[in-house]
This record gives C-alpha cells, structure tokens and sequence, in this order.
C-alpha cells in the first residue's frame, strides 16, 4: 500500500517500521510540526457566542 507524504507528496509504502508516519522521514514531520507551531494550519471551529440578557 502506498501513501503520499502530507508534507512533500513523495509517495510511500505504508510501513510500522517508518517511524514518522504518516510523514515520510523526520525532516517532513518536523516542517509539518513547525507549520502548526506558526499558526499556518488550524481547525476551524464555530465561535462561542456570549448570550447577554
């Protein structure tokens, strides 16, 4: 089975002996990693609206 890297697309074999999955080496997970430390990436969630009476 193959995968495509979520950081550089370079496809894969799925592998437990690839420690970095789903990234295909360390040098990916790290960027990935550096991406959501910048804010570059989120989940969107709905905002909470305060209820004044």
């Amino acid at each position: 089975m193959l995968f495509k890297c979520p950081t550089c697309n370079k496809e894969q074999p799925w592998s437990t002996d690839n420690p970095w999955r789903p990234f295909c080496s360390e040098r990916c997970r790290l960027i990935d990693f550096g991406a959501w430390a910048n804010e570059e990436h989120s989940i969107p969630v709905e905002p909470e609206l305060d209820s004044f009476d």
